[in-house]
């Protein structure tokens, strides 16, 4: 790696109060998931609980969500001895289900892709997190190859159709036919949700009761006749797990099953009229097990939580098809779809309602639609047609406030939006008091826990045992991401963190801020973004290495200090920034977007 160029900070201001909420996070961040791991984790790393069994495809996934930030709070700036930490964790819950049986070579052994692509970010983030080396390597290899076609063992993808086989897919191979035993968790949870098929005795309301037996043996017959084989958009947040490899290896054969899998759903979206349909069969036929109809598939246009999903995984497709490749165009598939959604909408009050369910009838559902994935699709491409998107919500004024953060850390994508675009200046000291806030409810919850896990009660209608630890994750990195990395939070059901500006500890050799650095991304634009970095210890210096993008992927150009105007040319992926004992530096970073062969591997 080439040495950065170096531009030195020295104005020195009165600290800011959003600089030492940073600080203070990270630090009571760092040792509340020490806390947490200490109260429910095993020695092997395994969580505490009761039960020597659990039955069925779910559950893993919420295990992971339990700890998925704490290696994305080391990229930040947290303790380091919660890298070893999260991967210790992480092999405890590999070994904990993989005796449960859910789990097989490492990767769940069958199930869709919301699931899998929930449980993955707890991947991806150790891989910000410095995680990147010949063990991490392989192991992104192998998960990436259960679905590019190159392992027999598990034969997801036909490569001649570009499809992936089914709906439920894992390190076993597709999962063409469920059993009882498959739903045994989830009979409750669906019975909560319309059902996926309108011609089921007793329905109320479009609502099936899973739990009757009778009703249950309809159900899983029709599923497995009409839903469990074939491709299904939802299969494209796939496309994460295979860019992760490729951002570990640099393997080009990872890059090129992107880009083919995402062109052919958007080859799928042309044939059917410009709609995505959400169903395939295998001979690669529009609604082949679906009596010709082209929703009513698994995620898809319907059950159970209508088209939100879908659209969600073309945005995550399109994404890292966007940063693979440099080209923006990568995301006209998620922008066909919304904006044909966006068109069959209506305005009630101040939000903009869009139909998200199909059935025989036609359209039904009309749902208020937050702007988190246009959005985010802006965060990446900074193109003025998707600006214009979040740009025709109405009343936008009313998304300034912060909102307390929820399981996924995707609360405030709208009020960042405002603060980076110039309209909302209380947001960061917000957003950070948010986060301390989580961290308080999450730590007082955490003190009357019974010890015993057979105690432990419900915490919503929800909640089952799987999701005790998540809902007692002290964590969450949404306001420090906002902040320091100028990105809103990724998409929760498998998306890549798509940051602006990330930085590196040169003196310790690691990823995240140096000890009392702060660091805020203050402006977004397509040229680049304005930044201030603020050394809050007054006896010593401090350096900085700031890289344009989580993967280096976009080339910082100029960098010019706001307080007299010197400039300073780049042209790299990295900077170096010195800063003087309480110093700090507001500069414009210009930058040519993806521009870089992205890289977990810092670059230069």
């Amino acid at each position: 790696m080439q040495d950065p160029v170096t531009v030195a900070g020295s104005e020195h201001v009165a600290i800011p109060a959003w600089a030492l909420l940073q600080r203070r996070l990270l630090s009571e961040m760092s040792a509340a998931a020490f806390r947490f791991a200490e109260r429910y984790t095993r020695p092997d790393g395994a969580l505490v609980w009761a039960r020597d069994e659990w039955k069925g495809m779910d559950g893993s996934d919420d295990a992971y969500e339990s700890v998925y930030n704490f290696p994305l709070l080391v990229a930040l700036g947290g303790h380091r001895d919660l890298l070893p930490l999260a991967h210790h964790v992480w092999e405890g819950i590999t070994r904990q289900f993989t005796a449960y049986g859910q789990i097989h070579r490492e990767f769940d052994a069958y199930y869709d892709w919301m699931h899998h692509g929930e449980s993955s970010l707890f991947l991806y983030y150790l891989s910000l997190a410095g995680s990147y080396g010949d063990l991490e390597c392989a192991r992104a290899k192998r998960f990436a190859d259960f679905y590019t076609g190159d392992d027999p063992l598990a034969p997801n993808y036909d490569r001649a159709l570009r499809l992936i086989r089914a709906p439920l897919t894992g390190s076993r191979g597709p999962r063409f036919t469920t059993t009882e035993e498959d739903w045994a968790e989830l009979r409750g949870i669906y019975s909560q949700y319309p059902a996926p098929f309108e011609d089921v005795p007793g329905l109320r309301n479009h609502i099936a009761d899973w739990t009757a037996p009778a009703t249950f043996a309809l159900l899983l017959q029709k599923f497995n006749e009409h839903i469990a084989r074939g491709d299904v958009p939802l299969n494209l947040l796939a496309t994460t797990l295979v860019t992760h490899a490729y951002l570990a290896t640099g393997d080009v054969r990872y890059r090129d099953w992107v880009l083919e899998y995402t062109s052919a759903w958007t080859e799928r979206a042309a044939q059917n009229g410009g709609i995505l349909p959400d169903n395939i069969g295998l001979s690669g036929v529009i609604g082949e097990y679906n009596d010709g109809k082209w929703w009513g598939g698994y995620y898809g246009w319907g059950w159970p939580h209508g088209g939100r999903t879908l659209i969600e995984s073309t945005a995550v497709g399109g994404m890292n098809a966007t940063l693979l490749t440099g080209d923006p165009s990568r995301l006209d598939l998620f922008r066909s779809q919304f904006d044909w959604l966006w068109g069959q909408g209506r305005a009630v009050g101040d939000a903009w309602h869009m139909p998200f369910w199909r059935e025989d009838a036609g359209w039904r559902d009309w749902r208020a639609i937050d702007a988190h994935l246009p959005i985010a699709v802006w965060s990446v491409t900074q193109a003025d047609e998707d600006r214009a998107r979040v740009e025709a919500f109405p009343n936008p004024s009313g998304w300034d406030a912060a909102r307390d953060t929820g399981w996924g850390d995707e609360a405030n994508a709208q009020p960042w939006y405002r603060y980076v675009s110039g309209r909302n200046d209380r947001f960061p000291e917000q957003v950070l008091q948010t986060s301390l806030r989580h961290v308080e409810r999450r730590m007082a919850a955490m003190q009357v826990d019974p010890l015993d896990p057979r105690d432990w009660p419900a915490v919503t209608p929800f909640e089952n045992d799987a999701h005790h630890w998540l809902n007692r994750n002290p964590v969450t990195c949404e306001g420090l991401v906002m902040t320091m990395w100028g990105a809103p939070m990724p998409i929760y059901h498998g998306g890549l963190l798509h940051a602006q500006l990330r930085y590196y500890d040169e003196e310790a050799g690691r990823a995240g801020l140096p000890e009392d650095v702060a660091a805020l991304v203050e402006r977004v634009d397509a040229t680049g973004v304005d930044a201030h970095l603020i050394n809050l210890d007054a006896s010593h210096s401090k350096r900085v290495v700031v890289q344009g993008g989580s993967f280096g992927e976009h080339i910082l150009t100029r960098i010019t200090d706001k307080t007299d105007e010197r400039a300073v040319n780049v042209d790299a992926s990295q900077l170096r920034v010195e800063l003087g004992p309480g110093a700090s530096l507001r500069a414009r970073i210009t930058m040519r977007r993806l521009a870089n062969r992205p890289s977990y591997q810092p670059a230069g």
